[in-house]
């Protein structure tokens, strides 16, 4: 990627953060606060702590960041820690605004149980984004990153797990009913947040068995600018030997893909896979080698 392109994606990346991060402080404002629905997050930790010492939510939550802030840098790493400082400041510093603003703000749906089903929906597709981009919007999401990528964790069920902890301490200050609704939400959001971030970038892993194997192959390589593999396979009916091609493409190599199959090679054997996430190193030009004919 060449440096302009570099340069328009960190701003896009932080054009989206933005918004997200403002639009992720109002879905707490006004889904979360007012039925003190203590939904397993930061803010959500801070209303209780509120309870206990004199001081706001959002100032409650900047300081709990900043301590997960600091252990996040170390442990996932500086792009992560930079993405979601900022993110982190223009949330916390959003919330601060519209507790200014509207320091008892009503609830929209006008029922506890709405507004969590509003919450959980609206706050996964914000943490899901964020995530997308390498950013948080703090608290537990930074938890969830480090459980993520030191011991393989789902995301879901890292924050569901953190989250649990914190929809529990509700009951300490709120009633009963809060409590249940908080650890509901809680277990809820774990999933959603799964679904959203794995349906973000779906990709597909197709393998290919075709007598016209060289030409899908170079059209793979050089068309769509796309990996492969080969890998040798016996049919159990005939005992014949082929050459099974396996590539992962995106939702649109995939489009094209298939349109292109079913051109120069109706017949061929096709099996399709949906890819959740991805991990490799480019490799250099100089270890390519060319499709045979």
């Amino acid at each position: 990627m060449n440096p302009a392109s570099k340069t328009l994606k960190s701003l896009m990346d932080f054009l989206i953060i933005s918004v997200v991060a403002v639009a992720g402080a109002a879905v707490v404002h006004y889904f979360m606060l007012p039925f003190n629905l203590t939904i397993g997050s930061i803010p959500g930790l801070a209303m209780v702590v509120s309870h206990i010492i004199p001081l706001s939510v959002s100032a409650i939550t900047m300081i709990c960041n900043g301590c997960l802030l600091a252990a996040g840098i170390i442990l996932v790493g500086k792009e992560f820690g930079l993405k979601t400082i900022y993110s982190v400041i223009l949330f916390t510093g959003s919330l601060a605004v519209l507790e200014a603003v509207s320091p008892a703000p009503a609830s929209i749906m006008e029922d506890a149980f709405l507004d969590m089903l509003c919450y959980i929906f609206l706050m996964s597709a914000c943490q899901a984004i964020l995530f997308d981009r390498g950013a948080s919007l703090g608290g537990l999401d930074i938890v969830a990153k480090i459980l993520n990528k030191l011991m393989h964790m789902d995301v879901g069920k890292a924050v569901s797990n953190a989250g649990l902890c914190v929809a529990v301490s509700s009951v300490l200050v709120f009633d009963l009913k809060v409590a249940i609704l908080s650890v509901l939400g809680t277990y809820l959001n774990g999933i959603v947040v799964d679904h959203f971030i794995f349906g973000i970038n779906p990709k597909k892993r197709v393998c290919i068995i075709s007598k016209k194997e060289p030409e899908i192959l170079d059209y793979i390589l050089n068309t769509l600018q796309s990996g492969a593999s080969l890998v040798e396979t016996i049919g159990a009916y005939t005992g014949n030997s082929f050459r099974e091609i396996i590539t992962i493409v995106d939702k649109q190599e995939f489009r094209i893909l298939m349109s292109y199959l079913e051109k120069v090679d109706p017949d061929a054997f096709i099996t399709i896979y949906t890819v959740h996430e991805v991990h490799y190193r480019p490799k250099p030009l100089r270890q390519r080698i060319k499709p045979k004919k």
